[in-house]
């Protein structure tokens, strides 16, 4: 038992070193090129795992801290949501442009692989935004708060929400009808919570929020936590992805402060961040790369060819419809900018990339060159959007005038 717990505290050691490791490269390559932390967090990982240097096996602490990882990404991407900036025609455009993607990306997913479940798993892979992964990124450039900021969390919310409910819906090993029924059921929850937290106020909880907020009982940031457990206990109990429920659990947290702690929801939000970003999101990211097969896509080499082809089927498949849904709504060259920030993929994709191989519907090969595309998609797009649009233009920006505002 005591040589197990060494065992599993030396492998989270070492997926800790490179989660400090990989934002000390990022800040060191800064002066050349901007690389997300994410993929510098993956490829350690790759390094670090059995395609590398076998260093890092996984187990069940391993497992467990990165699928709260996944929860904490999605609930923060949730949390992120704010309906009265993205609602109205910024979320229409968003909702036309995924449902094109999705017509598009079956349509192609069709004409390249057999077997029905295979052909939703890549056309839905197709679909996907990385607002989770490219969150960071927007915030410390500046674009978040900006009209171009608006339209990039509406594509990213429908980018996620979306597949996010398909998966629940025909993914989940139940009958179209019943998958429906539970995610009545999840979402019936899902709005009472939502409702409670945002329209009734709570004079005793308010207090302790207030009185905690710098000592060590932290009733904010517990009763956060709280909330996001209990959403994912929701999902899994009806059979449902557990991601449903962290993103829901965003929301629900987001509206939850604005209504009972406007004045701490600042400081509660960056214990969030602290917690999330500081543990547990990169743990998930070191073990995507621990988990990532790079002997069996190097071993094909029509692996290795998907991997150029998934990274433009992105930019056609998710970037062009976003970018013809937002024509004249954004000036210059922030549409390209838009759709490239769209075309961003990871957190789903892997996801999808589990579900794929488990059932049998994906071999390892093409699933390693799915995220492998991913994952450049993460380092490539975000940074040619910001070369077209300059940074300091996008922090000159003004911001909506409003809820939907164009």
């Amino acid at each position: 038992m005591e040589h197990e717990f060494s065992a599993s505290l030396t492998t989270l050691l070492l997926v800790l070193v490179a989660a400090v490791v990989a934002p000390l490269i990022a800040d060191v390559a800064a002066r050349w090129v901007i690389l997300p932390g994410v993929v510098l967090e993956i490829g350690l990982g790759i390094v670090l795992g059995p395609s590398g240097t076998g260093l890092v096996q996984e187990n069940d602490i391993i497992t467990s801290t990165s699928s709260m990882g996944l929860a904490l990404l999605m609930f923060m991407a949730g949390y992120e949501i704010d309906p009265a900036r993205v609602s109205g025609g910024p979320l229409k455009r968003a909702a036309g442009a995924w449902l094109c993607s999705l017509v598009l990306g079956l349509a192609v997913a069709w004409l390249v692989v057999d077997g029905a479940q295979t052909v939703l798993l890549i056309g839905l892979a197709m679909t996907t935004t990385a607002l989770g992964t490219v969150l960071p990124i927007l915030r410390d450039s500046g674009v978040l708060g900006t009209r171009l900021g608006d339209r990039v969390l509406a594509a990213g919310t429908v980018g996620e929400f979306a597949p996010i409910v398909v998966i629940a819906l025909l993914l989940s090993g139940y009958r179209p009808l019943t998958g429906s029924l539970l995610l009545l059921a999840f979402f019936a929850v899902a709005g009472v919570a939502a409702w409670r937290m945002g329209t009734r106020t709570y004079p005793r909880l308010q207090r302790l929020v207030r009185a905690t907020l710098g000592t060590s009982a932290q009733v904010a940031v517990r009763l956060c936590l709280l909330v996001v457990v209990f959403m994912l206990w929701v999902a899994s109990s009806l059979g449902l992805d557990t991601v449903l429920g962290a993103f829901a659990a965003g929301m629900i947290v987001r509206l939850m402060l604005a209504n009972n702690h406007p004045g701490e929801a600042e400081e509660v939000e960056k214990r969030l961040t602290a917690v999330s970003y500081g543990f547990f999101i990169p743990v998930f990211f070191v073990v995507t790369g621990v988990r990532f097969d790079l002997g069996a896509l190097l071993s094909e080499v029509g692996a290795i060819l998907t991997v150029p082809l998934f990274l433009v089927l992105f930019l056609l498949v998710r970037g062009l419809p976003v970018w013809l849904f937002s024509r004249g709504g954004l000036p210059g060259r922030q549409g390209p900018a838009l759709a490239l920030f769209s075309s961003t993929a990871l957190p789903i994709l892997v996801v999808l990339t589990t579900i794929g191989t488990q059932a049998g519907d994906m071999d390892s090969a093409h699933a390693a060159a799915l995220v492998g595309a991913g994952m450049l998609s993460v380092l490539v797009f975000p940074q040619v959007a910001l070369v077209l649009v300059g940074r300091e233009r996008i922090r000159s920006a003004p911001p909506t005038g409003g809820p939907g505002g164009e």
